[in-house]
């Protein structure tokens, strides 16, 4: 048998290859073949969502979240690929995107994912009660503008009528000091948006390993998936940031995010390089934000992050073909030190 991934049969990707299993490209199809397992067992996803006006976890289907059926011969997983009908809101390139799911049969690109495979606990809830334990969860730039296509592709007229009524004019954007007064506001209309909008649409595909504490031995249950929706991730966005004497990473997020979805508004697409550019806010555009494991715990705890539903005895069904000896790990001095207690005997 071939090194592979179990329902990832038709991708851009060879498994049979170990540039495969590269650690970028695990970290996207992994998460992919988890859902498709979890699938073969049934097993329902949770949503992180926003039902009749209100933040919380529900469920999806796997068939739902791939709008085919894992198992569906025209199911194709194209990773690190654009989704073409966002192209249309945006000038310029669109970037790419994690994982785009197409149906071979039409050639569709039917689902644009964001993937973020994330370690629980992090170093801030490591110490803490199970319960308490959370995933530090890190967003590039890239992923505020698909959620600002995702939002207008469904919900145009709600962000367009919002926006009327919340008019927010500020003569230079770039200026951090004209902006920062309006922040709370901004974070307001993206709370109000999305909490208004009816039809969301997953976004973010977020699986959780688990591990014993901040060891490195895998919790017994150790993988589950938890998905965002696009309107679910805007209001995460709009609770994190508290800026009051400066603008932060969060708070300049929102403010991409509310400039993108203005000129979409206004001129039917928007300059992503443009915003992300000039409204640097003298901080650093490699990332957008980064959110610790404690602030993610308030938005994603429910069961089965406590205790995720599957085994970690069932990995083996999940990496097939020996493909976990093309695994090329990063050898951390950190980790070494860590698992080498023998050197301090």
């Amino acid at each position: 048998m071939k090194p592979s991934l179990f329902g990832l049969n038709n991708s851009n990707r060879d498994f049979s290859s170990a540039d495969s299993w590269g650690k970028n490209q695990f970290n996207s199809s992994f998460p992919a073949s988890l859902v498709c397992y979890m699938a073969s067992k049934n097993i329902e996803l949770n949503y992180i969502s926003i039902e009749n006006g209100k933040f919380g976890i529900n469920t999806i289907s796997a068939s739902e979240l791939l709008t085919l059926p894992f198992d569906d011969k025209n199911l194709y997983f194209s990773f690190e690929t654009q989704y073409t009908p966002f192209q249309k809101f945006v000038i310029g390139n669109l970037p790419r995107t994690d994982l785009v799911i197409m149906n071979s049969k039409t050639g569709e690109c039917v689902r644009n994912l964001e993937v973020k495979l994330t370690a629980l606990p992090d170093n801030t809830t490591c110490n803490l009660k199970e319960n308490e334990y959370g995933s530090e969860i890190v967003i590039r730039p890239d992923t505020i503008v698909y959620l600002a296509a995702s939002l207008s592709s469904s919900s145009l007229d709600s962000i367009s009528n919002l926006s009327k009524k919340n008019p927010i004019s500020i003569d230079d954007w770039s200026e951090p000091k004209n902006v920062l007064p309006f922040v709370p506001k901004i974070n307001k209309f993206l709370e109000q948006l999305a909490k208004n909008i009816k039809k969301q649409q997953p976004i973010l595909l977020q699986p959780i390993w688990k591990t014993e504490g901040k060891s490195p031995r895998l919790s017994e249950n150790c993988l589950d998936v938890f998905v965002w929706s696009d309107t679910a991730f805007t209001y995460f966005i709009s609770q994190i940031a508290n800026d009051k004497k400066s603008i932060s990473r969060h708070g300049r997020t929102s403010v991409w995010l509310y400039k993108m979805l203005q000129e979409i508004v206004e001129n039917g697409k928007f300059n992503h390089q443009e915003i992300i550019d000039k409204l640097s806010f003298n901080t650093k555009n490699d990332k957008a934000f980064a959110s610790s494991g404690n602030i993610t715990n308030k938005f994603m705890t429910c069961d089965n992050l406590s205790k995720p539903r599957i085994l970690k005895s069932e990995i083996k069904n999940i990496i097939l073909g020996g493909g976990q000896n093309l695994l090329s790990p990063e050898r951390r001095f950190d980790a070494i030190i860590f698992n080498s207690p023998e050197l301090f005997l």
